[in-house]
C-alpha cells in the first residue's frame, strides 16, 4: 500500500516549520558573518570592502564545511578503506563559494541572509578570483572527477602542486595577446588549510652509490627542498562528504643565508630559498607540447615525492580497531592503494615507489614491482606525438640519478619480456623499450607508465581504439587486457544546476532533481520535446542567458549585439589542431558574402571565439591576432550592421565559461578527426543545450550516439579519410585553386585587409595553410562551410531547433563525471563507495 496523501493541516504544519528552520539557519548565518566580519577580517560596515564580504562568507561556510570535513576522514579512517590516489599536476578548480554553497545546500539561506544584511551575494562571488592551476580540459576533467568522488562517496584525495601563479591573465593589446602573471593568491586562499606538520624533505642531483654487494643504493650528497602541504576541501553533493585535494608548494629549509646577510651580500643571502621556492612558482602554460626542462622535471618530482611518502605513511598508519599499530607487511598495498597517473606528468611515481620500497623499506625487488604494478594506473590523454614527455637521460642523471637506475632496471625486465614473446626481433625492443636511442638518449615516459600499470586507458571510445591500434599498437599487442576505455564526463552540478539554473529550475519542474546524481534521468525529456510548453520554456530560458551575456559583452567589450543571433560559439585553448584557423575563415567567407551582396538572406551570427596560447606558441599567438584584426573589420563595416558581429573573449576561464555556455546555440567542436582525445567543453554545451557542429572526433562520436545522428551538424573527413589522404600525399594548394570562396579569403589574409599598419603579419600563416596545413583546414573547409549552411537554415525553423536543443540536454546523460568514476571504480580501482549514502548524523 503507499502511503496516505498528506492533508492540507500537515502540509501547513510542514511548511510553518521549513519556515521556522530557515529563520534560524538565517540567523545563524548572520550572526557567523557579523562575527567574522569582526574578528577574522578585522573590519566593520563603514570600512569594509565587497572583498572582506566574500572574505567573511566563506569563514562563515568553512565553519560549516569543517566538521564534515573531519568526520569523513575519521569514517575512512575507521573503515579503513581502499583509497584512491589522483595525481595530477592541473587541477583547473575555478571558483569555489557558489559551488561549496551548491553542494551544502546553502545558497538560498545565505542569499536570503545577505539580503537581510543589505548585501548582494552575487557580488560576493564576482570577488573570487578563479583557481586557475591547470591549462584545459585535463586540468578542469581532474576537478570534476574530485566532484563526483566526493558526490559518491569515495574514500580518495587528490594530490599537485599549489602553484604561486596560475594560468596566465590574458590580456589583448594592439590585437595580440600578452600575458599576465595570474597572481590568484594575492589576497591567500580562504578555501585552504595549510599543513607544515606534513611537510616532506625532497632530494635532487647528488649521485647514487652502490654498496659493495652491487644490490642496495643510497642517495647521496643531494639538495633538499622542502614541500609543504595545503588541503582544499571538496564537499559533495547533498551527501555531507567532504574529501581533499592537496597541494603541495616548495619551501626552501633554510628561509636565509645569515652570514651573507649580516656581511651586506643581500641577494646571496637569500638566492638559495629562491631557487628552491621557484619550483612551484608558476604553472607551465602548456599541456600540449612537452618542453624538456629542468624546472618542469623538478616540479613533477616533488609533486610525486611528496605524495608518495603521504601515501605510505598513510597506510602504515591504518586503523587496526582496538589496536592501533603501524601496518609493517606492504603485502597489502594493492588491496588498500589504487594510484591513478592523470597523463604522463607524475609518471616518476612509478620509479620513487620502488626507491621507498627497494632503499627504504628494504622490500626484495621483484616483490616491490609486483606491488608497484598492482598498484598504478595510467590514463592517456593525447596522441599528439609532441605532447607525450621524453626527458633527456643526461638531464635524468643529472636530477634524479637514483630514479634513471631505476628506470633502466625496469627496462631491463621488460625487454626480458619483449624478448620471450619475439625471439630475436630487434624491431619490437627497439619500438616496445622505454629507453629510446635517437635522436638522442630519452625516456619515454608514456611507455614506463603502460609497463609499469595494471591498466591503460583511454578517454574516449575512438581515442581508445587509436591506442591501440596507432600510438601503442605493439604493446597493446603484447597485453591487450591492459587497455579498457574510460569516456571522461562533466560534472551536473557546476555544468548545470550552478551555472545555468533557470534551465535547471525548469528540468526539475518537469522530471524532478534526481538527474542532479543521476544524469541519465533526463532521458525522461524526449518524451517532452513535442510538448508545447516546455518547448517555449527551454527556448526562453535560452533567449534569457542569451540577453543575459549580450549584456556582459557590452559592458566589457562594447560591442552590441543582435540577441535574435546565432550564438555560435568556440572557446578552449588556441591550438592549431583545434582548427580556430577554419572558424576565421569562415567568418571570412560570410563577410564576403555580405560585403558582395547586402540584401542576401543571411542569417544573423555572431561568432565568439575565447582561448588561450601557449606564450611560446607563435602560430597560435598569430591566429588570436588574426581574429581580432577580422573582428575590427567586420564589426566597424556599417554595411554589415547587427547581422555579423566577432568576438574575442579575452581571458577564457572556468567563471567565463559558466556565462557562456548556457548562452550558446552552437557550439564548435571542429578539429581534425584523429587529434582530440575526447574533449569536455562538447559535454557542457550539449548539456545546456547548444547544437554541435564537429567532426567525428573525440566524444563527438559517443555524443552522436546517444543523441542521434539528426541532432548534430557532422562534417569532415573520419579518421580513416585522414589516414588515407595522408598517405597519398596531401596537397592543400589544390583545395585553394579549387575553391574560389576559400582562396579569396586566403588571399585577403595575405594582402593585409585584416592587418593594414602590416599587410605582410600573416604570411606565417597563409604559408602553413598553402604549403603545410598539418591538420587538414583546407580538406574540410568545403565541408565545413556546407555544415554551417544547415545550421543557418535550421535555426529559421526555431520550433525544430529548440526540439533538438531538447534532444541534447536528454541524451547527455552518459556524460557525467560520476558514471566516469563509477567505471573507474568498479573497472580499474577495483573500490566501491566507502560512504555510499553519505554521512548519516552529524552534530553541526
Amino acid at each position: 500500500m503507499g502511503e496516505a496523501p498528506q492533508t492540507e493541516f500537515q502540509k501547513r504544519k510542514q511548511i510553518s516549520v521549513r519556515r521556522i528552520a530557515a529563520v534560524e539557519d538565517i540567523a545563524t548565518i548572520k550572526e557567523k558573518f557579523n562575527r567574522h566580519l569582526h574578528f577574522t577580517v578585522v573590519k566593520d560596515r563603514n570600512v569594509a570592502t565587497s572583498h572582506d564580504f566574500y572574505l567573511s562568507l566563506v569563514h562563515s561556510i568553512w565553519e560549516f564545511l569543517v566538521h564534515k570535513w573531519i568526520r569523513t576522514q575519521q569514517l575512512y579512517y575507521q573503515k579503513d578503506a581502499k583509497r584512491v590516489y589522483y595525481l595530477s599536476l592541473e587541477y583547473y578548480l575555478g571558483r569555489s563559494l557558489s559551488n561549496t554553497l551548491m553542494n551544502l545546500d546553502m545558497s538560498e539561506i545565505c542569499d536570503m541572509a545577505m539580503d537581510t544584511l543589505g548585501l548582494d551575494i552575487q557580488e560576493m562571488i564576482e570577488q573570487e578570483m578563479d583557481a586557475g592551476l591547470g591549462n584545459g580540459g585535463l586540468g578542469r576533467l581532474a576537478a570534476c572527477f574530485m566532484d563526483s568522488l566526493a558526490t559518491l562517496g569515495i574514500a580518495s584525495h587528490g594530490y599537485g602542486l599549489r602553484y604561486d601563479y596560475g594560468i596566465f591573465e590574458q590580456k589583448i593589446q594592439d590585437g595580440e595577446q600578452v600575458e599576465i602573471p595570474d597572481d590568484w593568491l594575492k589576497y591567500g586562499n580562504p578555501w585552504e588549510k595549510s599543513r607544515p606538520e606534513y611537510t616532506v624533505p625532497v632530494h635532487f642531483y647528488g649521485k647514487a652509490v652502490c654498496d659493495k654487494d652491487g644490490y642496495n643504493y643510497t642517495w647521496v650528497d643531494t639538495e633538499e627542498v622542502h614541500a609543504i602541504a595545503h588541503d582544499i576541501p571538496v564537499p559533495g553533493y547533498g551527501n555531507k562528504v567532504v574529501n581533499t585535494i592537496r597541494l603541495w608548494s616548495a619551501k626552501s629549509p633554510k628561509d636565509f643565508d645569515l652570514s651573507y646577510f649580516m656581511g651586506g651580500d643581500y641577494i646571496k643571502a637569500v638566492l638559495k630559498r629562491n631557487k628552491a621556492e621557484n619550483i612551484t612558482r608558476v604553472l607551465y602554460p602548456n599541456d600540449n607540447f612537452f618542453e624538456g626542462k629542468e624546472l618542469r622535471l623538478k616540479q613533477e618530482y616533488l609533486m610525486v615525492a611528496a605524495t608518495l611518502h603521504d601515501i605510505v605513511r598513510r597506510y602504515q598508519e591504518a586503523d587496526f580497531g582496538s589496536k592501533k599499530d603501524v601496518r609493517l607487511s606492504f603485502d597489502c598495498f594493492p588491496d588498500k592503494v589504487a594510484i591513478q597517473l592523470n597523463d604522463t606528468h607524475p609518471a616518476l611515481a612509478i620509479p620513487e615507489l620502488m626507491r621507498i620500497f627497494v632503499d627504504e623499506k628494504k622490500l626484495e625487488w621483484g616483490k616491490a614491482w609486483d606491488i608497484c604494478k598492482r598498484t598504478f594506473a595510467y590514463t592517456n590523454h593525447t596522441v599528439l606525438p609532441e605532447a607525450l614527455e621524453r626527458w633527456p637521460t643526461s638531464l635524468l642523471q643529472k636530477v634524479l640519478p637514483r630514479h634513471l637506475i631505476i628506470i633502466f632496471a625496469i627496462n631491463g625486465i621488460h625487454l626480458e619480456e619483449v624478448e620471450k614473446r619475439w625471439p630475436g626481433n630487434v624491431d619490437k625492443l627497439r619500438t616496445l623499450s622505454i629507453v629510446e636511442e635517437e635522436p638522442e638518449q630519452r625516456i619515454n615516459m608514456a611507455h614506463l607508465c603502460i609497463v609499469s600499470s595494471h591498466t591503460v586507458n583511454g578517454v574516449a571510445k575512438m581515442h581508445s581504439e587509436l591506442l591501440k591500434t596507432s600510438i601503442f599498437k605493439h604493446f597493446y599487442e603484447m597485453d591487450p587486457e591492459k587497455f579498457q576505455n574510460k569516456t571522461n564526463g562533466i560534472t551536473p552540478r557546476r555544468w548545470l544546476l550552478l551555472c545555468n539554473p533557470s534551465l535547471a529550475e525548469v528540468v526539475c519542474e518537469k522530471i524532478g532533481d534526481k538527474w542532479i546524481t543521476e544524469l541519465s534521468d533526463l532521458k525522461k525529456l524526449n518524451a517532452l520535446t513535442t510538448n508545447a510548453r516546455f518547448v517555449k520554456e527551454i527556448a526562453r530560458v535560452k533567449q534569457e542567458n542569451k540577453n543575459v551575456f549580450a549584456a556582459y559583452i557590452q559592458k566589457h567589450y562594447n560591442i552590441n549585439i543582435n540577441v535574435d543571433s546565432i550564438f555560435d560559439v568556440q572557446v578552449k585553448r588556441i591550438h592549431e589542431y583545434k582548427r580556430q584557423m577554419m572558424n576565421a575563415l569562415h567568418i571570412i567567407t560570410m563577410y564576403n558574402r555580405l560585403k558582395d551582396d547586402p540584401e542576401i538572406d543571411f542569417v544573423p551570427r555572431t561568432v565568439m571565439i575565447g582561448g588561450k596560447a601557449a606564450p611560446g606558441y607563435y602560430a597560435a599567438k598569430q591566429i588570436i591576432k588574426l581574429i581580432v584584426g577580422i573582428s575590427e573589420v567586420v564589426n566597424n563595416d556599417p554595411i554589415i550592421g547587427d547581422r555579423l558581429k566577432v568576438v574575442f573573449l579575452e581571458n577564457y576561464r572556468v567563471s567565463l565559461a559558466e556565462k557562456i555556455i548556457p548562452a550558446a546555440d552552437l557550439s564548435e567542436q571542429i578539429s581534425l578527426a584523429g587529434t582530440e582525445a575526447s574533449g569536455t567543453g562538447n559535454m557542457k554545451f550539449m548539456l545546456n543545450g547548444a547544437l554541435t557542429i564537429g567532426t567525428l572526433d573525440g566524444a563527438n562520436v559517443e555524443m552522436r550516439e546517444e543523441m542521434g545522428a539528426d541532432n548534430i551538424f557532422i562534417f569532415g573527413m573520419t579518421v580513416d579519410e585522414v589516414e588515407e589522404l595522408r598517405a597519398k600525399g596531401y596537397t592543400p594548394k589544390d583545395y585553394y585553386d579549387k575553391n574560389a570562396e576559400l582562396k579569396r579569403a586566403i588571399d585577403q589574409i595575405k594582402e593585409g585587409v585584416f592587418s593594414p599598419k602590416n599587410p605582410e603579419e600573416f604570411n606565417h600563416l597563409v604559408n602553413d595553410l598553402l604549403y603545410h596545413d598539418r591538420f587538414f583546414v583546407l580538406a574540410d573547409f568545403e565541408a565545413y562551410l556546407k555544415c554551417q549552411e544547415r545550421v543557418s537554415e535550421l535555426y529559421q525553423d526555431q520550433l525544430t531547433w529548440i526540439q533538438k536543443c531538447i534532444h541534447n540536454i536528454a541524451n547527455s546523460g552518459k556524460f557525467s563525471s560520476d558514471r566516469t568514476i563509477l567505471e573507474y571504480a568498479k573497472d580499474i580501482w577495483n573500490v566501491e563507495p566507502a560512504l555510499p549514502n553519505g554521512i548519516e548524523e552529524e552534530d553541526d
